[in-house]
């Protein structure tokens, strides 16, 4: 069947435009993964609208012949050093037009878009056993990374960690930006990412300093977020911490972002005891937040087995898919 959508690449995005975008998006969700809170209309707005870290955006629309949007790309291209190589993609098509061609007509427009941009791998994320991972295979992607998804219902975590002792660390909490005299050691801690388990998945490295920390917190107040940080220190280091964004408009969940140890600090049980800190935080400054989502690599044995420590049960599988494309 021929594809019965018109394309378009979308500039500076509109009122409009992001509307539409979240009514594909939306529909695509709620019809693939039932039980995942719909996105917000206004982050999505500020997804489409705002300048993000390390990264430039570009997207596509998908039109019916009544002009109604039936499908929406995504795609992220990564600007740092150590990742000019890599893009990210999110594709969507409303549930009700799929099998027609418009999926694919808006992937080769983003493929189209990283040669153009010499960009090696595209990744993109899909549900386990869902029509986006098959739509992924048929389209040549092989899977690279398996992601357990898991829940944590605050009000019963085990937060009992937040009172064993360390001897030589103490703990340090901030809303939003670091303070500037933790901002250094802030980057030093945010480059022992750079070994956390990737799977197969040419990931690259990211290179964190100081500024850019401090830019990655201004994007998210920016978009309306909250951000929450707990870091353990020991003689002037960043030990370890553990990062919490709850996202404009979110009224009961918050969503993990980066745990981190650095090596020379584990083995103490640091990371069990930012994040149990951390549930007390958000007992304490935003009780209406009643469970936390995170997501592990199936292969990060450590964090999945702290995690479970907490309390967090599986909630649902992801898996991470690449595509290599030819470079010339």
């Amino acid at each position: 069947m021929s594809p019965s959508a018109h394309v378009t690449p979308l500039q500076r995005v509109s009122d409009t435009e992001a509307a539409a975008w979240h009514q594909v998006v939306a529909a695509s969700t709620a019809h693939d993964l039932p039980g995942v809170p719909a996105p917000d209309p206004g982050h999505i707005h500020a997804q489409l609208t705002q300048p993000a870290l390390g990264s430039r955006r570009l997207a596509w629309l998908a039109t019916a012949a009544d002009g109604a949007p039936v499908g929406v790309a995504g795609l992220r291209l990564f600007t740092s050093t150590g990742q000019r190589h890599l893009a990210e993609l999110e594709l969507h098509v409303d549930p009700g037009h799929r099998r027609l061609g418009t999926g694919t007509l808006l992937l080769s427009a983003v493929v189209a878009a990283c040669r153009a941009e010499g960009r090696r791998s595209l990744v993109a994320t899909a549900a386990a056993d869902s029509p986006g991972e098959a739509f992924s295979e048929r389209h040549g992607f092989r899977r690279v990374l398996a992601l357990d998804h898991l829940l944590l219902d605050v009000a019963r975590a085990d937060d009992a960690a937040a009172d064993a002792e360390h001897p030589g660390y103490e703990l340090a909490c901030w809303t939003g930006t670091v303070p500037d005299d933790l901002a250094e050691a802030f980057a030093a801690a945010k480059n022992a990412m750079n070994d956390m388990p990737m799977g197969d998945m040419d990931y690259g490295s990211q290179t964190w300093t100081a500024d850019r920390v401090r830019a990655m917190a201004e994007v998210l107040v920016d978009r309306g977020d909250v951000l929450l940080t707990t870091a353990a220190l020991c003689k002037g280091e960043m030990a370890g911490y553990t990062e919490i964004v709850i996202r404009a408009g979110e009224t009961r969940r918050a969503l993990q972002y980066d745990t981190v140890v650095v090596p020379a600090h584990r083995g103490h049980g640091l990371g069990l005891w930012v994040k149990a800190e951390m549930v007390r935080r958000l007992r304490a400054e935003q009780p209406g937040i009643v469970e936390i989502e995170t997501d592990n690599a199936q292969d990060n044995t450590h964090m999945l087995a702290v995690n479970r420590q907490l309390g967090f049960r599986f909630h649902r599988g992801t898996h991470e898919h690449q595509l290599d494309l030819p470079t010339t």
